[in-house]
């Protein structure tokens, strides 16, 4: 008797090494974003590391925008460590941002350098520069949300943006939500699995797909739906709890949400398992 699950094995398969699936230099053929939220809309701004971090995390401002006319905010908090690609990277996650509707704001030109934790612990008064940046926009923008990698991410950058932003929270006082992401190392206490449906997450990848430098030597863009759905796998025994029913749906995202009261992150002691049919805006009230 053959195996039933061969077929299964070599679609996976052939999606994962579609060699030919397109990248995108300019906008020409796809679809932008046209509807922009009013001014007065309340503001999700994400802090990301470096280019492309603002697909893979982008799940929940994704929604916010499209479901609850959040103004999406990125910040793009470095434009990566190599200095000669730094343009084309910035041209780049322009694209995607406006593939997903997001607006983009620099930090410094050429973007924030040496945002780790080694420069938070032996360089104060550099570190205080770079957190000052980041307040300035908080002041500017007024957050409701914030979206950063969380504080064990698995690379050096995410865990600094994550302290940058905390950081900055505290010197203003800003009472906010914060959303912790993961993508390099699997958080320890998340508390959301946030479901992407197939419009959503096939934007996600086209936006990715904006990011040809990173992509042409890591095809991950084909692979992230292969991460949400073992976000769904690993997310509905994490998050719903162990030996729960998984949700059904295919493509989900992990995340943390806690408030910043001004000083620190508190712990509402909730747990969120939310559907495409769900307001995301419900999280946040």
């Amino acid at each position: 008797m053959s195996n039933p699950y061969i077929e299964l094995v070599k679609a996976h398969d052939a999606l994962l090494q579609k060699h030919d699936a397109p990248l995108f230099t300019t906008l020409d053929g796809l679809a932008i974003a046209t509807k922009q939220a009013q001014a007065a809309a309340p503001v999700a701004m994400v802090f990301a590391p470096h280019p492309d971090d603002e697909c893979i995390i982008g799940a929940l401002p994704l929604r916010l925008a499209r479901e609850d006319g959040y103004r999406v905010i990125n910040v793009a908090v470095t434009l990566g460590s190599n200095m000669p690609r730094q343009p084309e990277r910035l041209a780049e996650l322009d694209r995607a941002c406006q593939v997903l509707g997001f607006e983009l704001q620099e930090t410094i030109p050429g973007g924030l350098m040496a945002v780790n934790p080694t420069t938070r612990n032996s360089d104060p008064a550099a570190w205080a520069e770079k957190v000052d940046v980041i307040a300035g926009l908080i002041e500017q923008y007024q957050p409701t949300i914030c979206v950063v990698p969380n504080d064990n991410d698995g690379h050096a950058a995410h865990i600094g943006t994550h302290y940058l932003l905390l950081d900055a929270l505290a010197k203003l006082g800003h009472a906010c939500f914060v959303v912790q992401s993961e993508f390099w190392r699997a958080m320890a206490t998340p508390n959301a699995l946030i479901e992407t449906n197939i419009t959503d997450t096939a934007d996600l990848i086209a936006a990715l797909a904006c990011h040809v430098g990173e992509v042409q030597r890591n095809p991950y863009h084909l692979r992230l739906t292969s991460w949400m759905a073992d976000n769904v796998r690993r997310g509905a025994e994490v998050v719903g709890g162990a030996g729960v029913a998984a949700p059904t749906f295919s493509f989900g995202t992990i995340y943390r949400i806690d408030r910043f009261d001004g000083k620190a992150l508190q712990d509402n002691g909730q747990k969120y398992i939310l559907s495409a049919e769900q307001r995301i805006g419900s999280l946040f009230k």
